[in-house]
């Protein structure tokens, strides 16, 4: 099945204080989304797989596109998430389709990242607008990395549509304080601390 891309949006958000003092290096949040046609909407399709190995190349693309919107330097990203949205005539399952493609993509690209990336899906109409979950790359018990970014695609989905969806951040929240295991102190070991 070919991959029918309808259009790409990448958004970075650069925060400077959320209220406290200004921070010496602003943090960037940056999500990429790619609207596709949804190749299985309108019926039920038991064997689903075989189309992630087609969305694979898609995915690197879109996470080179977003490392590429954050500055190009990909050793500055610390932080990453995913997410889709499936048009009203598809079904939940068709977001899940992302999972490899989004997530392992990010993986590869950004090297040795060790933690699962965190994931939402939902099924939405035109214009839905889903929070996409973030946590640190290498250690998801790394407190400071709990964020989530808010990300739509004007038009889109349509009901026949997908909308992909990937984040990364270049670092904790602005102003990080709530205590829990710090970037300085991963282990490194299992993709959790």
């Amino acid at each position: 099945m070919a991959v029918e891309v309808r259009k790409v949006t990448t958004n970075v958000e650069e925060i400077h204080h959320e209220g406290g003092p200004v921070a010496a290096t602003p943090l960037l949040v940056g999500s990429a989304a790619v609207v596709i046609a949804n190749p299985f909407s309108g019926r039920y399709v038991e064997e689903l797989q075989p189309y992630m190995e087609e969305l694979k190349p898609l995915g690197l693309e879109i996470a080179e596109r977003l490392v590429k919107a954050m500055g190009g330097d990909k050793s500055r990203v610390s932080g990453f998430g995913k997410a889709s949205i499936v048009g009203g005539a598809g079904e939940l399952e068709h977001g899940a389709l992302w999972h490899v493609p989004g997530g392992y993509a990010m993986r590869e690209l950004l090297g040795d990242a060790r933690a699962i990336v965190p994931s939402a899906k939902k099924v939405g109409p035109v214009g839905a607008r889903i929070d996409v979950p973030i946590t640190h790359i290498n250690a998801s018990y790394v407190r400071g990395h709990f964020n989530a970014v808010e990300v739509g695609v004007p038009g889109a989905p349509e009901a026949d549509e997908l909308v992909f969806i990937l984040a990364m951040t270049s670092g904790a929240r602005i102003h990080d304080r709530m205590g829990g295991l710090r970037v300085e102190d991963i282990k490194g070991e299992d993709g959790l601390r």
